[in-house]
């Protein structure tokens, strides 16, 4: 596909923030002296990441991936035609961004029903994605899967993950049984040089290996291989998807965050955290856009909840993500959204043209509430629900905004995935912390390796004994 000037012009994804301005949600809103007041704080947010990008020592390695992966797709293409030609089935066996970008960018792109699909109808393997440790869920994954005949994709920077790793030892024992060679069958995707899976890949005679480079963390890392491979493998077009994220960077090089809807996304978030709104919604008006909440809850959570700033000055803020879906969710969350607590902002993904209409036919013509529906279509419907539910959100004083995707495609998923990445860089920024380490996460990991027995975390052992000792005070 040629991506002219006017194709991009036409898929461009933009931010409309009409409904947080207190033209229309009077006091509730944000003023434009409140929105000036921050200009100065927004500037310097943008030339902090600005003057940081793609610093691999501050895992900003992330805002260089549009740019400098051209060889790497190439080899990416090859070996998922490989796969595609070769394996039933694509396996992800993974856990955090790992696991979580795979399935947005599937479930967005491809079919809904993919793995129902027949072979003839499917541009590649069956796929599935193993995000946790849960036992039946890795039993009843080998129910419908020969792992003969199955290309696992093992990601993991330093090959120490935990959930990962057992998921790695389950499969590469039943392809031993199997008289499988287990080089054959997986695609580690980790360290240039360091760590587990490259030593175990050194042990097996070549596995075929993918770096997940040094300055992108787990969360920011959809569009190097980690989220690459499996897309391709799926069909999906992979270099638009860069030129997405491309363009959409070059749509927020400007410092002024009204001509910059990653900065002006930030700067209503940042102002409506330090108001109070606690809690920010996620809720997409698509189906193939469900997941997206999904990966955003864990970039924005993780990346923003922190208890100490950059300066060391204690701080605990952050903001927390909650999904939705339109328009199921106006059935279940909305009700308290339009009438709950002044505690959150919403922030809703419209679609512009769905890849489908589905006609409504003319029926039941007695029954006026339901004849009305004839004659529609499923598009004009979702997209009326959409409006009326940011109406409904508006005259109850409820901050909203909305994320315009003319249509849904690899070049409008990548510009949104990298306006989010931005944003939350941005904030981060403008909050004075540390936006890519996750303390709290690996507070946990280690714990979970002392309790497991792993070698030198005796220590931490012992001390998880003693201050949370089997339950006391069962009822």
């Amino acid at each position: 596909m040629k991506l002219t000037e006017e194709l991009r012009k036409n898929w461009r994804v933009q931010v409309d923030y009409t409904n947080v301005t207190d033209k229309y949600l009077k006091d509730k809103g944000i003023s434009e002296r409140t929105f000036e007041a921050h200009k100065k704080l927004a500037r310097e947010a943008h030339a902090y990441v600005s003057a940081n990008r793609g610093k691999d020592e501050l895992f900003m390695g992330w805002t260089e991936l549009p740019y400098n992966q051209s060889e790497i797709v190439a080899d990416i293409l090859e070996t998922a035609k490989l796969i595609r030609r070769k394996f039933d089935a694509f396996v992800v066996l993974g856990i955090g961004g790992s696991a979580l970008g795979p399935t947005m960018a599937f479930n967005a792109l491809c079919h809904l029903h993919y793995n129902d699909l027949p072979k003839s109808k499917r541009k590649g393997p069956r796929f599935f994605v193993e995000d946790n440790v849960d036992p039946v869920r890795m039993k009843e994954l080998l129910d419908v899967i020969d792992v003969r005949k199955t290309c696992f994709n093992v990601i993991s920077k330093s090959g120490a993950t935990s959930e990962t790793m057992a998921q790695y030892l389950i499969i590469s024992d039943l392809l031993k049984k199997a008289g499988v060679n287990i080089r054959e069958n997986v695609v580690f995707t980790t360290d240039e040089k360091r760590g587990n899976l490259v030593k175990i890949s050194d042990e097996l005679g070549g596995v075929k290996r993918y770096v997940l480079p040094d300055g992108v963390g787990g969360r920011f890392s959809e569009l190097c291989p980690v989220g690459l491979l499996p897309a391709a493998v799926l069909g999906i077009d992979i270099k638009l998807l860069l030129k997405g994220a491309a363009y959409m960077d070059k749509l927020c090089r400007a410092s002024d965050y009204r001509k910059n809807p990653a900065l002006l996304a930030a700067t209503i978030q940042y102002i409506s955290m330090k108001n109070g709104k606690n809690i920010g919604v996620l809720m997409p008006y698509s189906d193939n856009l469900r997941y997206v909440s999904d990966w955003y809850a864990q970039l924005w959570a993780e990346s923003l909840g922190k208890n100490v700033t950059l300066s060391g000055e204690p701080c605990n803020v952050g903001q927390t993500p909650v999904k939705a879906l339109g328009v199921t969710d106006q059935h279940s969350q909305v009700q308290l959204y339009t009438e709950g607590p002044f505690d959150k902002i919403v922030t809703f993904l419209s679609v512009g043209s769905y890849k489908e209409k589905t006609p409504i036919p003319h029926g039941c013509e007695s029954i006026p509430d339901v004849s009305f529906l004839g004659g529609h279509t499923m598009e004009e419907l979702i997209r009326a629900e959409n409006k009326a539910t940011a109406y409904a959100l508006t005259k109850a004083g409820r901050l909203n905004y909305t994320i315009h995707l003319p249509v849904l495609n690899e070049f409008t998923l990548g510009q949104l995935l990298y306006l989010f990445e931005l944003q939350t860089a941005y904030a981060g920024a403008m909050f004075n912390i540390d936006t890519f380490n996750q303390p709290g996460v690996e507070a946990g990991k280690k714990a979970t390796f002392a309790l497991l027995g792993k070698p030198g975390y005796e220590a931490q052992r012992a001390a998880l004994d003693e201050a949370a000792p089997d339950p006391a005070y069962l009822v």
